[in-house]
């Protein structure tokens, strides 16, 4: 198949890109670098462009016969979305939303969009199914919810077909240690404490310990980026005019805050010190996954449960990559 990969330089869309090709499918990533890096296309075709350049996203299209969109162009910081709203607004969904109008102009029926957690807001009950509601508390949140409405739209008007992958805690680098993860500024939490252990950091802040979780830390569920990208090429190949596809993505299992950092320490032999700070404002005590749908759709479950084994891989990029790609 041949496949354009948008935000192809990002963390998941990098490690995306790589399987599609690993797989025999031709790929060409587009990507305007603001956080995505040249080097994690490593030798795929790049075309350095906005989303919101509908004429030379169009253009590509064609030229190249494309005939499935991977799209992970978005901005994904949380308290930048709510302190600079317009910024998340414009490019998360009026890009989206060009390049919807690009795929129809060219014919391109298939599109697997890369949707997050957040879209649940709060959770009133763990493990999250696919029929939680959806009720995000973020400006970042809402512009996932806002695209996914508009790929239903889409698929009942213009026969799309699409699949919306809501993704939990991505982690880890990819096995051959060629890509991994380098965001500026960087929010998550396995590389950040990676980086006490890398003397970048004095220590990490743990945001809240009187949490109701059996360390008063909060619980999450880490999904190494090689399942995710593995995920997306089941759902491409799975898609058809007008299917229609919803799916969490994550393993069902939960680490909280306390548990990887300890894991980190083993990992990396350092002390990795840590200071408590108050809670964040809108974090959940618990965010974990019901994979179930997702196997049962695309046959996928994740390879990658041992988190011990996550943070290593993430450990091998850190420690052969302190700076990053420092592109």
């Amino acid at each position: 198949m041949r496949v354009l990969v948008t935000g192809g330089a990002g963390y998941v869309g990098s490690h995306a890109a790589k399987l599609l090709a690993e797989n025999g499918h031709d790929v060409w990533v587009v990507d305007n670098l603001a956080e995505g890096h040249r080097a994690a296309v490593g030798k795929l075709p790049l075309v350095v462009a906005d989303l919101l350049d509908q004429v030379t996203i169009t253009e590509l299209l064609k030229q190249h016969r494309i005939e499935a969109v991977m799209h992970f162009a978005a901005f994904a910081y949380v308290g930048v979305s709510v302190r600079d709203p317009a910024k998340y607004y414009r490019n998360n969904v009026v890009g989206t939303l060009a390049l919807l109008d690009a795929m129809r102009s060219a014919d391109v029926r298939r599109i697997v969009f890369s949707s997050t957690c957040a879209t649940y807001g709060i959770p009133t009950k763990v493990p999250i199914r696919e029929d939680h509601p959806q009720q995000p508390i973020n400006p970042y949140g809402f512009t996932k919810l806002a695209i996914e409405r508009v790929l239903a739209d889409y698929a009942h008007a213009y026969g799309l077909g699409y699949a919306a992958l809501r993704y939990f805690n991505a982690s880890g680098a990819a096995a051959d240690g060629s890509i991994g993860e380098d965001h500026d500024p960087e929010t998550h939490l396995i590389p950040l404490v990676l980086q006490v252990a890398l003397d970048q950091r004095e220590y990490v802040e743990v945001y809240g310990t009187d949490y109701p979780t059996p360390d008063g830390t909060c619980i999450r569920d880490y999904i190494h980026v090689d399942d995710l990208a593995d995920a997306h090429i089941r759902a491409i190949e799975e898609l058809d005019d007008g299917v229609a596809l919803k799916l969490n993505l994550g393993t069902g299992r939960g680490a909280s805050v306390q548990e990887v950092v300890d894991l980190c320490r083993e990992v990396t032999g350092h002390k990795i010190p840590t200071r408590a700070a108050d809670r964040r404002e809108g974090d959940p005590p618990e965010l974990v996954a019901d994979p179930a749908a997702a196997k049962r759709v695309l046959g996928w479950e994740a390879k990658h449960k041992d988190m011990r084994g996550l943070i290593e891989s993430a450990w091998r990029w850190h420690s052969a990559h302190p700076n990053g790609y420092e592109d």
